[in-house]
């Protein structure tokens, strides 16, 4: 009877402990996460088909997450060319898909005192900007903010005169190198550039006579040789925003007038501020190509994109400064506008555009 009853206990203990066992299994299978399974390759190949030597020269693809890219564009005013390139520039960067664009200012003709026309300017621009697939980011030009009325249209539609941001680690400055007061224009500048844009489609010899005569204007060239200030509340916001994104792995710095090539006191101020830090510095206006390095820094003056040309030679030239974010440093590329186009092809209807050289009429348009 002991025996029997000293059997049964054993059962007993004997299910208790393997149900204890079942439940510690089944915790254990609950909490247990299941192994990742492996990504599939960025890149691969049939290894039995292609064995030893290799038809490619490597497997180190230019892939580093951490790499952007975007595209910098210049002048569209100051006599936009009739050809409209700054419009299908639009186009050929929806083809290249930068993640965002930026300007250095002088985008509409301006130099109006009548809002409703200044208005109508921004607004045949941004139809132009808004077609992009990415970011536009304005910068103030003398033509975009010419008279008090114009500086209250850039308020009203786009904020702040200067400004920046943080992209991937990367610090952003767009600066007003039109905040101090300047020379006053020429008198009837608004109706010489109505002429001057009217002349282009109707007489270009004349047109080019007329702008050759305009750079030759004395208070033209006293604007040119006058120092660019940068008023104290700018220059201290610089200084804050700086301070403020130290530990940035580069700066871009973009602003209309490349002040460098004849620094005032409170530009080789803000030089100074950036002397321990990787810069890159970015202007227009001069509607030229053309670049410096000062002090191992590289400041880079854009040519046009669609503005009239100023200078002859070989900055005159349509362009955009494509730039790939690296953890070296920027990698900086610049493409003839001419260069970009489509799956189709050229279409020779838009060379002139493309080129300036004045696109081809058809043959019944010729004739009236």
């Amino acid at each position: 009877m002991k025996h029997a009853a000293r059997h049964l206990f054993n059962l007993y203990a004997l299910s208790i402990f393997l149900g204890l066992m079942l439940l510690a299994g089944c915790d254990q299978s609950a909490t247990t996460t299941p192994a990742a399974m492996p990504e599939d390759p960025v890149f691969s190949y049939d290894q039995a088909e292609v064995q030893g030597a290799k038809p490619w020269t490597s497997e180190n693809f230019k892939n580093n997450p951490d790499n952007f890219q975007f595209v910098i564009i210049g002048d569209r005013t100051g006599g936009a060319n009739v050809q409209g390139t700054f419009g299908l520039a639009m186009d050929q960067l929806n083809l290249l898909l930068p993640e965002f664009v930026i300007n250095v200012g002088d985008i509409i003709e301006g130099y109006s005192r009548d809002k409703a026309e200044l208005n109508a300017q921004w607004e045949e621009v941004e139809a132009m900007a808004t077609k992009l697939e990415m970011p536009f980011f304005f910068v103030r030009g003398n033509h975009d903010v010419s008279y008090p009325e114009a500086r209250e249209v850039w308020r009203d539609r786009h904020g702040p005169s200067y400004y920046h941001f943080v992209y991937r680690n990367v610090l952003f400055m767009a600066l007003d190198s039109e905040d101090a007061p300047r020379l006053d224009p020429p008198p009837g500048m608004e109706e010489q550039i109505k002429l001057y844009n009217r002349l282009q489609t109707e007489d270009p010899q004349k047109a080019k006579e007329m702008l050759a005569e305009f750079m030759k204007d004395e208070s033209i060239v006293a604007g040119l040789s006058k120092p660019i200030e940068f008023p104290e509340e700018q220059f201290n916001w610089i200084k804050k925003t700086l301070e403020e994104n130290d530990d940035v792995r580069w700066t871009f710095l973009f602003m209309h007038e490349p002040s460098w090539e004849n620094p005032s006191d409170s530009f080789k101020a803000i030089q100074a501020l950036l002397k321990d830090r990787p810069f890159t510095w970015f202007a227009g206006h001069l509607h030229y190509y053309d670049y410096d390095n000062i002090d191992g820094r590289e400041y880079i003056t854009m040519g046009p994109a669609g503005a009239s040309w100023h200078h002859d030679g070989p900055g005159n030239v349509d362009h955009i400064t494509w730039i790939t974010m690296t953890d070296a440093g920027p990698q900086i590329g610049n493409i003839a506008l001419k260069g970009i186009f489509d799956r189709k092809g050229l279409d020779p209807s838009l060379f002139g555009a493309y080129d300036r050289k004045g696109a081809v009429m058809p043959e019944e348009q010729q004739k009236k």
